[in-house]
């Protein structure tokens, strides 16, 4: 009988991994053990089940691979025109409207990896893993398992594994990133076409002439500054038609913490009242930016987007970074400010054989354009193929 020289062991606390594995897979200044030891700590414990699997080639440790579990509500997710299929399929079986899923991935993080030492075989790897989450996926009566946001530089390797154990290929919304050419500004205008460059300096210049701001960046906020912050991240997910993870102020105040984390604050001048932010990380030449928050009450003329993206441009370029990642959402805006488009792929299980046909059926018709108006509105030349580095 053939030895399978593979095993994973699921922990649930970072600090259960051996630290020098944590530095090798992922290294710094990108997220490491600190990150997942803070989502820990974050406060969204209520929403998700943190696990860590633990990849062992003949007992020794070479992998690492965050997952967590979710009771997904399907309306949460799913495109509004299969949405009513969705809904006729739960009334024969009403679990189907909110499934509990077994993610590979962080919930926070926009892009998934499964860091392992450079000598591993990979495709032996991730079979073993595949085949610990179905038996995991059973201990906690998870029903689908989800290998979230992974890069099309993974394609290859994930449809190996798609087809030797039977998931299906889901696209996903991409995320969105700037390269910056050089450490000038004009560098970074003239990168873009000159319609989007005309109609951004213009959009900049018409918000100046109604409000006068201060830029801040800081780090370590205090208390005000917190209760401030959270006031305004909670009016955007208010309105953000997406909600995946629901966050609580004691996110930022963890967050805060942490050395790579920047706020960009807007204040305005006169009252010194904080009107917008964006919180970032310094993942060495990367800034990432992954939540906003605006005060809608202000007027639209002020334009607060795109103050907030300038002042993170003048940041990236003041101290060296050469890409700016800023998550997904927002399209529209983000093509005008010279993002393109990273494309991310799910891939997918369901434990029951015939429903994992019908959502395989179902995933093959979805695009960008079903998951997110603004994308279908956008030119072809707008997307990519590739993955920002790790």
């Amino acid at each position: 009988m053939k030895v399978q020289p593979y095993k994973i062991e699921f922990l649930e606390k970072a600090s259960q991994i051996p630290d020098d594995l944590w530095e090798v897979c992922f290294r710094a200044p990108g997220e490491g053990r600190w990150w997942y030891e803070a989502v820990e700590q974050s406060g969204i414990d209520d929403q998700f089940t943190f696990f860590y699997g633990l990849i062992k080639h003949l007992g020794s440790p070479v992998g690492i691979v965050p997952v967590f579990v979710m009771d997904m509500p399907v309306e949460q997710v799913a495109p509004q025109e299969f949405l009513r299929i969705l809904e006729l399929i739960g009334k024969i079986g009403p679990s189907v409207l909110r499934q509990r899923t077994l993610f590979v991935g962080s919930p926070i993080l926009d892009e998934s990896r499964v860091a392992l030492l450079s000598h591993v075989n990979r495709p032996a790897a991730l079979l073993a893993l595949q085949i610990a989450l179905e038996a995991k996926a059973g201990q906690l009566r998870a029903s689908l398992i989800i290998w979230k946001d992974f890069p099309e530089s993974s394609s290859a390797e994930m449809d190996w594994l798609s087809h030797q154990r039977r998931l299906f290929r889901v696209v996903s919304l991409p995320n969105t990133m700037v390269e910056l050419q050089s450490r000038r500004k004009e560098d970074y205008f003239a990168a873009m076409t000159g319609s989007r460059r005309q109609n951004l300096k213009r959009k900049l210049r018409r918000s100046r002439e109604r409000v006068a701001l201060n830029v801040e960046i800081v780090q370590r906020p205090d208390a005000k500054t917190l209760d401030d912050i959270f006031a305004l991240f909670w009016q955007t997910y208010e309105k953000s038609p997406s909600k995946f993870e629901r966050l609580s102020r004691k996110f930022f105040e963890v967050f805060a913490e942490k050395q790579a984390t920047l706020f960009i604050l807007l204040r305005e001048k006169v009252t010194s009242e904080l009107v917008a932010f964006k919180l970032c990380f310094d993942m060495g030449e990367r800034l990432v930016s992954l939540f906003i928050g605006m005060d809608y009450s202000r007027p639209k003329e002020w334009m607060l987007f795109f103050r907030l993206w300038e002042a993170a441009i003048d940041l990236a370029l003041s101290r060296g970074f050469t890409t700016i990642v800023s998550g997904r959402s927002s399209y529209d805006v983000k093509i005008e400010t010279g993002h393109t488009l990273v494309r991310l792929n799910n891939y997918c299980r369901h434990r029951n054989v015939l429903l994992n046909t019908i959502y395989g059926m179902i995933a093959q018709r979805l695009d960008w354009a079903s998951l997110d108006e603004a994308l279908g509105r956008l030119p072809e030349n707008a997307s990519r193929g590739v993955h920002s580095p790790n």
